[in-house]
């Protein structure tokens, strides 16, 4: 069988660019879904695959996001079980999997080829966080700083992998939170991330919404149990009961 880095390389040692495909999951998006998903319209033109993959949304997320994307699948939620399924279905030598409130930089994917093609097999941008507290840009670089530091990528910073690497390694592990962390520990084991300093731009309403000191107090909390050896369901529940 070949190393996941020979394999990885392959597009580029055949001299031709490889094809990107973004997978989006989403559920309750319709505020939200049509702008973001226009804001990757020029990447389409240029040849990447958009795949919208839908939780069962009980809004109009679907409809207002299928003329901008080559397909809307549907899958039960969950940003794992979501992010396989639009991986299972996708084209592209490359998967980005992209948060629906989060903007990518407009070459985007010429950065992602250029990390990939130097013989790393999986990588995240640095962040930014949109939002009226100033604690938001303090949270961003930390996110930054940490991840640089262990080669742990958070969804926010837009994870990107090669295809086939991302097949070899059973993709996604179907827990219902801390998905990202459980993905990153898996490719690391091949290799440190591509970190790349161009920033991503996500939306603070989470933080916002819930509390900012509140949301960083309860996901410190959550990570550190999760990585201590919680169980991802009871962490998921005690997410979802802070809502």
């Amino acid at each position: 069988m070949e190393t996941a880095e020979r394999s990885s390389d392959r597009w580029a040692e055949n001299g031709f660019p490889p094809r990107l495909s973004i997978v989006v999951p989403c559920l309750n998006e319709e505020a939200v879904i049509a702008e973001g998903l226009a804001a990757l319209a020029p990447l389409r033109r240029q040849g990447a695959e958009l795949i919208l993959v839908d939780g069962g949304s009980s809004d109009a997320t679907s409809a207002l996001g299928g003329p901008w994307v080559d397909r809307v699948l549907r899958a039960p939620p969950g940003r794992a079980r979501q992010m396989n399924e639009g991986a299972g279905e996708a084209q592209g030598d490359i998967l980005l999997f992209l948060h629906a409130d989060t903007r990518l930089p407009r070459n985007a994917d010429e950065l992602i080829a250029g990390a990939l093609g130097g013989g790393r097999v999986w990588g995240r941008f640095d962040v930014e966080i949109h939002g009226r507290h100033a604690m938001l840009r303090v949270v961003a670089r930390l996110m930054n700083l940490r991840s640089r530091l262990t080669g742990i990528a958070t969804g926010d910073q837009a994870i990107f992998v090669s295809a086939r690497v991302f097949r070899e390694i059973g993709g996604y592990p179907d827990i219902p939170l801390m998905e990202d962390v459980a993905l990153s520990r898996r490719l690391k084991s091949l290799g440190r991330p591509a970190c790349l300093r161009e920033r991503v731009t996500t939306s603070g309403r989470r933080w916002e919404t819930r509390g900012v000191w509140r949301t960083i107090l309860l996901m410190w909390r959550l990570r550190l149990q999760y990585l201590l050896g919680a169980d991802p369901h009871k962490l998921a529940a005690h997410y979802e009961a802070t809502r």
